[in-house]
């Protein structure tokens, strides 16, 4: 009966290792486990049970599957045809990688095969709320001479509705697809902008490839009791509404999030100075001098 027990402690680590992941990607994505169950149109309870590490048995007998075809379990639930052999192919040479050359290999691909285009004509600025993307970009924008874009309201724009409007009657679903064809169409209308992000963008990974691809990323960051204090002075505490533990729920925010604005080329923290000192320190880390400022971006190259 011995070698019973293998798989069934490997069945409880791959639960476990499963509910930590859906617990982590629910905090980056702001969400309660009340609101992501409402949108999932399961039980509360049920997620809760999940990310604790008890997930529904059927779970396990999929992923048994799986591994009795050779194949790993997101070939099994890919929603969308199937893929071409060769991205499965390019898929398990990437898993071989090691973790530390992932970049290096990502970085090849972009050269070969990305588009050519200087990221630094189109600079986005990303964060959670309350970093002050959008007061140090509109700045930005007007001493460089390029326009300041806010891609939140591009998304209101197409969708014909607000954004608590977009979350409360289609969810944070919609609103990501909304976000990503906002996204394509700036990028296909300039050339050259100052764009500020929603601080979930960097949540949803084919968006978050598309903006580091195409733009000089800048993760605007703060401490944590700044962006509150920002937050509630603009009156807007979603996604930390009728929450007691609105700090809590930030830094949980911020710390799962941590990892993906990371991956942004440069960063700047705007607590203690004033909007025109971290507007000056974004000049430099663009690689603008404050005496050609006021030009176009053709000069610009990479120092």
């Amino acid at each position: 009966m011995k070698p019973l027990g293998k798989p069934l402690r490997d069945s409880e680590a791959y639960l476990r290792r499963l509910g930590e992941r859906v617990r982590t990607l629910r905090n980056q994505r702001g969400m309660s486990r009340k609101v992501l169950a409402a949108h999932a149109r399961i039980s509360e309870r049920y997620l809760a049970q999940m990310e604790a590490g008890k997930g529904n048995c059927s779970i396990v007998l999929l992923r048994r599957i799986a591994r009795a075809l050779g194949l790993p379990v997101t070939h099994l639930v890919h929603d969308g045809a199937e893929p071409p052999l060769d991205f499965v192919l390019l898929t398990q040479f990437l898993e071989r990688l090691p973790a530390a050359t992932l970049s290096e290999a990502r970085a090849l691909l972009l050269s070969q095969f990305g588009e050519a285009s200087d990221t630094r004509r189109r600079i986005a600025l990303i964060g959670l709320r309350g970093g002050g993307k959008s007061t140090i970009g509109r700045l930005l924008a007007e001493k460089i001479g390029v326009p300041f874009i806010e891609l939140d309201r591009e998304v209101e724009k197409r969708a014909g509705a607000s954004l608590n409007e977009i979350f409360d009657m289609f969810g944070q679903e919609t609103f990501r697809r909304a976000e990503r064809e906002a996204l394509e169409g700036v990028l296909a209308q300039h050339k050259e902008f100052v764009m500020a992000t929603s601080g979930s963008i960097v949540t949803e990974p084919g968006t978050l490839e598309l903006l580091l691809a195409s733009c000089f990323t800048v993760w605007v960051r703060a401490e944590p009791n700044e962006h509150m204090r920002r937050v509630m002075a603009q009156g807007d505490m979603r996604p930390m509404a009728n929450s007691g533990r609105a700090m809590d729920d930030l830094v949980s925010i911020l710390k799962s999030r941590e990892p993906l604005y990371a991956k942004a080329e440069a960063a700047v923290t705007t607590s203690g100075k004033t909007p025109e000192e971290s507007m000056a320190e974004l000049l430099r880390l663009i690689g603008i001098s404050e005496g050609r400022a006021r030009r176009k971006l053709e000069p610009l190259r990479s120092s």
